[in-house]
């Protein structure tokens, strides 16, 4: 355990809530909360330990030619690092700028040019960046990613030198870890050999060449030893330790732990995978977590490098891809490299790779990491009125997750789209039907998501779009492939789920829900209004834990070939709250321990008999009775006149006497409240 939480004593009893709704378990600290709670109060000076989210960031933004803020909350002028940029839509270079040699400094990775001084970036921030504008690599008319990784030990780090032309050089670095990859640059001359790569899985005699399709080929540049957690060794290649030239290298960790509330856990990885028929892999690759970030190269053939990210579009059903050594603008193919709870895979051939290759690859871990302690950063509900055209809808105020949009006056389908599925899949709540393969929506936005066409923007029509992001102890999304024999899937919610609506994908099925009030042997449908039944198929008769939920052999979980999503909801303090209540035919108040906040979203549903899937938001109104719901279960319109579902200080209130539905005296009913 990390000297950081040396001499805390760890409650024997974990806390629990109390004042909660009548039927509500008391909840369990795990132990990394209560190292978070104790952390928080023993050293109020000490920086928490570091997340994924704190070093680095993939972040999308149009330019105008103007000067521009990019604000992704990645210190790099206290931390320093690296920001790395390429147009999506134009043909440009890569532009490379780094705090060490300075924000006017660029170097390009599809090029063996030495460094341009240029002012590309007007400068680096306590949380971001800023442009100059009018720099078509950076900040001219259209669209742009940036990859920000900032400089911490066991992650990533930046380190020039001045050549000595000696064979057997060292070069100090404060990575903390065996590096698992390094780019080298010069930065004074065009080096003949561009950017000799290190990779880890290729040994201390091979290198990759960063700005070609080269194969790995042997060659001295690492004088044939393997660097260590203090240096890295250099022949006397001009490439490399030219006498009196100027380089920069990039070091990239792995599996090197230092993050998380333990500081045990890991976020880059270097490796390799093996591809058979079609380019699909022979195995999935196992990280332990899952991949937001993924550079590839083919290393025994003449191939581009690949650049892939969750938020230009890595999912199940398609790819957005752009090339490290190729000017040309972005690439989207239709098939998928799949991240998962533990890495990535890709399910089906035909895709981005080659047939029977080895491929090396770094990988970064998504997040975010950190528990959430706001209902505004994991969830926003936005109205709007239908344009008939493509658009772009903001508001939401982070990247979504998970978008249900449902037509406020006209009955239409409840479509439900996300990110790790791939906007191109949708499938609507009311019905079994598979999922459609129609793009509506674009999720390649930092706030909110765009309208593709009219079919999810009918002119004239009024919309609530429910949006989630994923988040730990909140919200998580499971992609898998049935086996048809009782097994469990892996997740990463990080507590134990208390809610979990899985859906087949591939074929019609109905949507099957857990509740831990309703316990591992029952389910509820959400396209039903059916009270709770009795499936000890559905979860295999087991309870999920905090890194695992089991599934049988039903069909609407666990066929086997066949493809199914899951949303995993739980509690966290002051965020979110699964729970029940029992209703008493009059009025009451459910304390779901918000604050004076109240709720913004409630999901409800009596469980002992039949009844809907109500949902209640601030959105559309929840202060007064007459405020409208809508049913997941239902496509009908909202009716104004039948609400009686408010928000109200620490939680939400019920009046049987708008609704008896939501209150029936000795009724049991689930819930799920975001605040």
């Amino acid at each position: 355990m990390s000297n950081r939480y040396k001499g805390a004593v760890i409650s024997a009893t974990p806390p629990t809530t109390s004042g909660g709704p009548s039927g509500v378990a008391s909840g369990a600290w795990t132990l990394e909360q209560q190292l978070q709670l104790q952390a928080a109060s023993l050293w109020p000076s000490q920086p928490p330990p570091p997340n994924i989210e704190d070093v680095f960031s993939t972040y999308l933004y149009t330019g105008t030619g103007s000067a521009l803020t990019i604000t992704n909350g990645i210190n790099l002028s206290g931390k320093g690092g690296l920001v790395w940029i390429k147009s999506r839509d134009n043909v440009t270079n890569h532009s490379l700028a780094d705090t060490v040699r300075g924000s006017d400094k660029n170097l390009a990775s599809n090029t063996t040019a030495a460094q341009i001084t240029e002012p590309r970036l007007s400068g680096f921030t306590s949380s971001g960046f800023s442009l100059t504008g009018g720099y078509s690599e950076v900040g001219g008319v259209g669209s742009y990613v940036s990859w920000t990784f900032r400089e911490q030990p066991k992650f990533f780090d930046v380190v020039t030198w001045t050549g000595d032309g000696t064979a057997g050089r060292t070069v100090a670095h404060n990575l903390g870890s065996v590096p698992g990859s390094i780019f080298v640059k010069c930065t004074s001359f065009a080096a003949g050999g561009g950017w000799p790569v290190y990779h880890r899985s290729l040994g201390n005699t091979q290198t990759a060449v960063l700005n070609t399709t080269d194969a790995a080929f042997t060659y001295g540049y690492w004088n044939n030893t393997t660097p260590t957690s203090t240096v890295f060794t250099l022949n006397s290649d001009s490439d490399v330790n030219g006498s009196g030239k100027t380089y920069v290298a990039y070091l990239f960790a792995h599996d090197a732990g230092g993050f998380g509330l333990t500081e045990t856990d890991n976020v880059i990885s270097c490796g390799t995978f093996v591809t058979g028929s079609g380019g699909k892999m022979t195995a999935p690759v196992n990280l332990g977590y899952e991949v937001q970030w993924l550079l590839v190269k083919n290393s025994g053939s003449s191939e581009n490098w690949q650049i892939y990210d969750t938020m230009r579009g890595m999912s199940n059903t398609g790819y957005s891809v752009l090339y490290p050594n190729l000017t040309s603008a972005e690439y989207s193919g239709a098939s998928a490299i799949a991240p998962n709870a533990t890495g990535f895979d890709t399910p089906n051939a035909s895709g981005p790779f080659a047939s029977f290759a080895n491929y090396i690859y770094v990988a970064i871990r998504r997040g975010p990491m950190a528990v959430p302690t706001v209902g505004t950063s994991v969830y926003n509900g936005i109205t709007r009125t239908g344009t008939g055209a493509a658009t772009n809808i903001t508001g939401a105020g982070f990247p979504i997750d998970l978008l249900i949009q449902h037509e406020r006056a006209t009955s239409n389908n409840i479509w439900t789209t996300d990110r790790l599925r791939g906007t191109s899949s949708n499938l609507d709540t009311q019905s079994t039907a598979a999922e459609n393969t129609n793009t509506f929506f674009q999720f390649d936005k930092q706030d909110g998501f765009g309208l593709v066409g009219a079919a999810a923007n009918v002119s004239g029509r009024t919309m609530i779009d429910w949006v989630f992001r994923r988040a730990p102890s909140v919200f998580d999304i499971v992609c898998y492939t049935g086996t048809g024999v009782a097994t469990t899937q892996a997740h990463n919610l990080g507590v134990v789920p208390e809610l979990m609506i899985v859906k087949r994908r591939s074929a019609a099925d109905d949507w099957a829900v857990y509740t831990a009030a309703t316990g591992n042997g029952n389910v509820l449908f959400l396209n039903l209004t059916d009270a709770v039944v009795n499936s000890a198929g559905m979860w295999n008769s087991t309870t999920p834990t905090s890194s695992v939920f089991s599934i049988g052999t039903s069909s609407r979980t666990n066929s086997n070939a066949v493809t199914y999503v899951a949303y995993l909801f739980a509690t966290a303090a002051g965020v979110s709250k699964v729970g029940t209540y029992t209703g008493n035919g009059s009025t009451q108040t459910i304390d779901c321990g918000f604050g004076a906040g109240g709720v913004r979203f409630v999901l409800l549903k009596r469980t002992d008999v039949a009844g809907g899937w109500y949902v209640y938001d601030t959105a559309r109104g929840m202060t007064v009775l007459t405020d409208p719901y809508l049913f997941l279960n239902d496509a009908a319109v909202e009716v104004a006149t039948l609400g009686s579902v408010t928000t109200v200080s620490t939680g939400f209130a019920l009046n049987s006497a708008i609704l008896a539905a939501i209150n029936v005296s000795a009724g049991t009913y689930i819930f799920l409240a975001i605040a």
